[in-house]
């Protein structure tokens, strides 16, 4: 299995909860950008589970070199990397933040799953979980942003499962609404919209092993955007969300 973001709870819950169903991994390769920290969890599940791990580097804020990446192979990749970047009214144009939003969530990351997407191709098999996000569904005020490179990745994603779909590979998209993780920390959430990392684990391992193509990870997300979608615009354009 290959985990993009293995510092995100709820890839560590996802692995876990795979790990309890008995799933069987030859290797778990835990993708980071802070090696310390993964390697803590590394250590976790190879002495709960028995589980051998390859903790490898990947900052998408600099070059990557994908040869590092050559002996890899998987028919499992779970990506839960993002970041959603300062939230205030001054750093709406800071340069440096936009750009990073923008990488990391979309631009730098695409390459990275096309590289894994062409060898589960050649492969003919394997399952790609990706989360995107609510976000993604309409441009709001509050994080445009932020939603706006999740909506380039959920189209891709799209596309993608498209593509692949001959070829025998399937493309899952998760798009959490309110989470409760260090990424969400210290913002006003209504506990009855936002999941914990580890039923957000369990409810993406139950739409992976259903086949499902789009899942939410709370069901009353896709009633919630159902509605932000269709509000017409002349109204919507005026609302605070």
């Amino acid at each position: 299995m290959i985990i993009l973001g293995s510092n995100s709870e709820i890839s560590q819950a996802f692995v876990e909860k795979a790990l309890e169903a008995h799933e069987k991994y030859s290797t778990i390769y835990l993708f980071t950008s802070n090696k310390e920290t993964t390697e803590k969890f590394a250590k976790h599940i190879d002495v709960k589970f028995l589980q051998q791990t390859e903790v490898i580097e990947l900052d998408l804020r600099k070059e990557i070199d994908y040869t590092k990446f050559d002996h890899i192979n998987s028919d499992l990749l779970f990506c839960a990397t993002g970041y959603l970047g300062e939230g205030t009214e001054e750093s709406l144009y800071d340069q440096k933040n936009t750009e990073l939003i923008i990488d990391i969530n979309y631009a730098k990351l695409v390459p990275v799953l096309n590289f894994f997407a062409s060898k589960m191709e050649r492969q003919r098999a394997g399952t790609m979980i990706v989360l995107s996000s609510v976000a993604g569904e309409r441009g709001r005020q509050s994080n445009f942003i932020y939603g706006s490179a999740k909506a380039g990745l959920t189209a891709y994603l799209s596309g993608l499962r498209n593509y692949l779909f001959e070829k025998k590979v399937h493309v899952l998209t998760v798009k959490p609404g309110f989470m409760d993780t260090k990424m969400t920390e210290g913002l006003p959430l209504n506990p009855k919209l936002t999941a914990t990392p580890k039923e957000a684990a369990e409810g993406i391992y139950k739409a992976y092993k259903s086949g499902k193509n789009v899942a939410y990870v709370l069901p009353v997300w896709s009633v919630i955007m159902l509605i932000i979608r269709n509000i017409p615009e002349f109204i919507f354009k005026k609302l605070k969300l």
